[in-house]
């Protein structure tokens, strides 16, 4: 019989000793190094190319829709920084989003390639006219799920960050309030430092239920985290606020 250890085969090795190691380019920056050599050891960006998905932050809103179960069958949602469409290809998969029937909408400033099942727009949505495009893709009808990956290019400077981010949040929070069914839901990436409480006083309002959520394909180095706002209460219509102040 042959030994294993003379074969090379003896053991399994540990894995730190299978991880790939990427050697400073001449031209790329360390930065970019650590970035490749984290790309090539996530196992999540493996997964992800191995089940068709165009990124890895497709798993990111599969565990949170596993956790609070915001896509049902026939939903229409919205996809706000969509690119490069791992979102919109869970959200079109979980709700039967088709071709003949596309019950996805989404919008980036960014390039992406078609996706079955999902209407795409290239545009930033902080735009004066992307709200109105995104309302009417949906063909008159409201979405149940508005959903934000948006995020700012980072200048390096903190608290510039968080207000940036915090606006998208809040633009993003704000066409969420207009468009949403009555119990409808809104996700949104947030970075750690939390929601303004403005922010989240005002979600409050208008939804039964509020979560911070750090699914676990989120990297656990990352700043990020993801807020879920559940059961959209339906703004009163005129007859009805009208009949409530002679009451």
């Amino acid at each position: 019989m042959a030994n294993n250890k003379a074969l090379g085969t003896g053991g399994r090795k540990s894995d730190k000793d299978l991880k790939i190691r990427v050697k400073t380019a001449k031209g790329r920056k360390v930065a970019s190094t650590k970035w490749l050599e984290r790309q090539l050891n996530d196992p999540y960006v493996a997964r992800a190319r191995a089940e068709g998905y165009r990124s890895r932050a497709a798993f990111k809103i599969k565990e949170m829709n596993e956790k609070h179960k915001f896509f049902k069958r026939g939903n229409r949602v919205v996809d706000l920084g969509a690119a490069p469409g791992g979102w919109s290809q869970v959200a079109a998969a979980a709700v039967g989003s088709t071709d003949a029937n596309p019950l996805v909408v989404g919008i980036d400033y960014l390039d992406m390639d078609p996706i079955p099942g999902v209407i795409l727009f290239k545009k930033d949505f902080t735009e004066d006219d992307a709200p109105a495009m995104l309302i009417e893709a949906l063909g008159g009808h409201k979405a149940d799920v508005v959903m934000s990956d948006m995020a700012w290019p980072t200048t390096g400077h903190r608290a510039t960050d968080h207000l940036r981010i915090v606006h998208l949040i809040e633009i993003a929070a704000d066409f969420a309030i207009q468009v949403l069914n009555p119990g409808g839901s809104f996700v949104a990436k947030v970075f750690q430092g939390g929601t303004e409480h403005e922010l989240l006083h005002m979600l409050k309002r208008h939804f039964t239920s509020t979560f911070h959520v750090k699914p676990p394909s989120s990297r656990k180095d990352s700043a990020e985290a993801y807020l879920v706002a559940k059961g959209f209460k339906a703004a009163p219509s005129v007859r009805d606020a009208d009949e409530a102040d002679r009451d």
